[in-house]
């Protein structure tokens, strides 16, 4: 049978950037992260999106039940109760688009949407030259985080960040310049989860010189879900 069992005991909070966004860390998250690679490597991975620039697999429901289960109290801790509680929806990830091939959008941060209620959970399972996740501040509105009152000027001011000074480069995000800066980076330790809420600009920090393989035994194999309020 499938070990999917998880491990919370060594979970930490910090608050990251001027503004003090909450970030919680679980070093060593599953018990057994060979199986969930090897899991991996037998899924039909396919692109679900057009914004995400590689190929992704569901996990199991009952995997997120019973990971939503013992996750919530932390959740709870950590950003505030959720009073109907919360769904979960988790896919293995990985990132498979050369530099060459981004469009416009993909070089940029990007948020997971505008609700500062949805969550984000990155739990990296690869042991490659690219890393984990950095979070950035719009430079010309001093933004970090995006909901739908604030998105339109973000929206806007970014257009003209680009028809001032143009397209960034077909490259992944590195320190964000010109149009953003860095506010902190996740290493991205294999076996790491990390949670933050998904309204945060940030991008994964990939290594625009490195193999991106569609092998998930070799390639940058992640596990990532989103938290809702119920």
């Amino acid at each position: 049978m499938q070990d999917w069992s998880i491990s919370l005991e060594r979970r930490s909070t910090a608050q990251i950037s001027p503004e003090n966004h909450s970030f919680l860390t679980i070093p060593d998250f599953l018990n057994n992260p060979e199986a969930a690679i090897e899991f991996a490597s037998l899924q039909k991975f396919a692109k679900i999106t057009p914004q995400y620039p590689g190929v992704r697999a569901p996990l199991p429901e009952e995997v997120c039940r019973n990971w939503l289960d013992q996750l919530s109290p932390v959740l709870d801790d950590t950003f505030g109760t959720a009073t109907k509680g919360r769904t979960m929806q988790a896919w293995f990830s990985m990132v498979t688009a050369q530099p060459n091939e981004l469009v416009p959008l993909q070089r940029f941060p990007h948020v997971d949407g505008t609700d500062p209620d949805q969550l984000a959970m990155m739990l990296y399972l690869h042991q490659t030259e690219h890393g984990g996740t950095a979070f950035f501040r719009h430079v010309s509105t001093e933004m970090e985080a995006l909901n739908d009152e604030s998105f339109p000027a973000y929206r806007d001011a970014l257009q003209r960040d680009v028809a001032n000074s143009g397209l960034p480069p077909a490259l992944y995000p590195s320190d964000g310049a010109p149009h953003f800066e860095r506010t902190h980076t996740c290493a991205g330790t294999f076996n790491q989860a990390v949670f933050y809420r998904g309204n945060l600009l940030h991008s994964g920090i990939i290594d625009n010189n490195a193999e991106l393989s569609a092998d998930p035994r070799k390639g940058r194999l992640t596990i990532n879900a989103f938290f809702r309020p119920d």
